[in-house]
């Protein structure tokens, strides 16, 4: 592409990506979360494979690395579910509710953004699972689309 489209495509993914972060961490406040937030942040990886070429992205962000990153939100996600087994008795129990850092139970009306217990927490699991296992899909396809026209 041209060096515009690399210029403008540079410009926006940072701007993309704080969006998504956006959308993941309102998630329990406001219509979103993580799954939609991850593919607003893969969105933005599609984005820079269009301007810059698989191969150059392929180079800045391994597969292995978007494996590595989609592992770890399961990970963050199995761990806060095991604990809430272990500290309230119940696999997914929300233990953080009522703490004085996460907030109360919101009521009707706007609430603050630590309302939610470790409903932000399991939506930056899903958000990193979402965004490193559609951006190692774009990344793969981009790839194999390219070796299918040489």
């Amino acid at each position: 592409m041209s060096v515009i489209v690399q210029t403008i495509a540079g410009m926006l993914f940072p701007m993309v990506l704080i969006f998504s972060f956006y959308v993941i961490l309102h998630g329990h406040l406001t219509p979103g979360g993580g799954f939609q937030g991850g593919a607003i942040g893969a969105s933005a990886v599609a984005l820079l494979i269009v301007a810059y070429g698989s191969k150059t992205i392929e180079k800045k962000m391994a597969e292995e690395n978007l494996s590595i990153f989609e592992s770890l939100g399961g990970l963050v996600f199995v761990i806060v579910a095991i604990a809430g087994f272990i500290l309230a008795s119940a696999f997914l129990s929300n233990f953080l509710v009522g703490e004085s850092l996460f907030g109360q139970i919101p009521g009707w009306g706007e609430s603050p953004l630590n309302s939610g217990g470790f409903l932000p927490i399991l939506n930056i699991a899903v958000g990193m699972k979402v965004i490193g296992g559609l951006s190692a899909i774009v990344l793969m396809l981009a790839l194999v689309s390219r070796e299918g026209e040489q």
